[in-house]
């Protein structure tokens, strides 16, 4: 009896984009992206600004708010979108930082106890909204904004009404001169740049450590390769010791002339704490936690069968976003050195997810690499606009409204792309 080999179907050949196909892929998926950086590179050119006023400027504004941004990639990843929410951790640093100020202890002493101070609170506020999160599943973020405004008033009559009648407190330092209610504006000398100043680098030397250490890192990452994505792993680790031998090219060219941003300083230790949590990102996503976390950002229903315990992971999701964000707070004020006690808490998250989306992000996926891309032409666009609407129409204040415009259009018009794009991959899986 004769057998009949048996064929299976070829494959369909995987298509091939080309170079106009994938740059065009390229700028649709990174349009805002785009965007922004021609926005940033025209407002740059109007403005006239000095690149090493621009350069000193941005240092500044990213060690201030990296953390702030950062702290909402895991819930992100966890698939509850943008948490509004880490307007509570900012909430809970700044009581943390009144507390210290109250009892006096200035300096990186005082931080590092307004930080330990902030955690149970953070993590109590992050239990409370992890929880009701779960109870309005699809609407996280609306859920989340409306949450923060609620606390936000609970925060304001704690300190306007409580503090000085339920809570008594006698210190004119920080408190009206009615004895009830805290001052709108603590000062916050004793706490001023307390990390900051510990210990600060020239731009260029800091450039040429950036640089060894990325070299470094992406050396690495060349021997070090995973099954299955070694080449985009390699190409991605090439193209990275290329940028670190760029940089450190660059250094050496500003060490060796007279350039003023010989001049610019950067505070070492806050970077490398913003650089330590971008790090701590990364690492989560390798545990086993990060693992739940993803899996109950693609399939709630799947994870849950899978054994994950899907409202205790969410819960954990937003309680580490919000301790984060509280410990981001607490970089901010020691850097500008005074708390406006009823109002420097209300744009952290609208600026912070503003600058998110602009780095490339979605309510569905956001990576570190976005979140620095994000900062970098959130706070450029934040710098150059006042001077580039004077330029342009004699008038800074119309630049001023300009950049409070685009942080909330830029979130519109993000999660407006979001959803298109959603569409038309949907509309295109029921063509195919």
């Amino acid at each position: 009896m004769s057998t009949q080999p048996v064929t299976t179907p070829a494959a369909k050949p995987t298509p091939q984009l080309g170079l106009q196909g994938t740059l065009k892929q390229f700028l649709s998926d990174n349009m805002v992206t785009a965007l922004f950086l021609v926005i940033c590179g025209l407002g740059l050119w109007v403005a006239g600004l000095p690149i090493s006023f621009v350069i000193s400027d941005l240092i500044h504004r990213i060690s201030r708010n990296g953390v702030l941004i950062l702290a909402l990639l895991i819930p992100v990843m966890a698939g509850m979108g943008l948490n509004f929410a880490i307007t509570l951790g900012a909430m809970a640093g700044q009581l943390a930082i009144l507390l210290v100020v109250h009892w006096g202890i200035g300096g990186a002493a005082g931080i590092a106890l307004a930080a330990l101070l902030a955690v149970p609170m953070a993590v109590l506020f992050g239990v409370l909204v992890g929880k009701l999160l779960n109870k309005t599943r699809g609407q996280e973020m609306i859920t989340s904004m409306i949450a923060g405004m609620f606390a936000s008033g609970l925060y304001m009559l704690l300190l306007m009404v409580v503090v000085g009648t339920l809570i008594p407190i006698e210190n004119p330092e920080i408190m009206l001169g009615t004895g009830i209610g805290i001052k709108d504006t603590v000062d916050l000398a004793i706490l001023s740049r307390a990390i900051d100043g510990l210990w600060a680098l020239s731009f260029p030397v800091t450039g040429l450590i950036a640089s060894g250490l990325m070299a470094l890192y992406y050396s690495s990452k060349l021997f070090i390769r995973q099954t299955g994505d070694g080449q985009s792993r390699g190409t991605a680790a090439k193209l990275g010791i290329i940028a670190a031998v760029l940089l450190a090219a660059v250094s050496i060219g500003i060490m060796t002339t007279d350039s003023l941003l010989n001049m610019v300083t950067v505070p070492v230790v806050t970077f490398a704490l913003v650089a330590l949590f971008a790090f701590f990102n990364l690492f989560i996503i390798n545990t086993k936690l990060g693992q739940d976390f993803r899996a109950v950002g693609q399939d709630q229903h799947i994870a849950k069968v899978s054994g994950i315990n899907v409202d205790r992971t969410r819960i954990i999701a937003i309680t580490i976003s919000t301790v984060i964000a509280a410990w981001g707070q607490l970089l901010m004020l020691q850097n500008l050195g005074n708390l406006r006690t009823y109002g420097a808490h209300e744009a952290v998250g609208m600026f912070a997810i503003a600058a998110l989306l602009i780095g490339g992000a979605s309510v569905s996926r956001a990576t570190v690499g976005q979140a620095l891309i994000g900062m970098v032409l959130f706070h450029t666009m934040f710098l150059v606009s006042p001077q580039a609407g004077k330029a342009l129409l004699g008038d800074a204040q119309l630049g001023e409204f300009f950049r409070a415009f685009v942080a909330y259009g830029v979130i519109a018009a993000s999660l407006a792309m979001h959803a298109w794009k959603r569409t038309m991959a949907t509309r295109k899986r029921l063509l195919d």
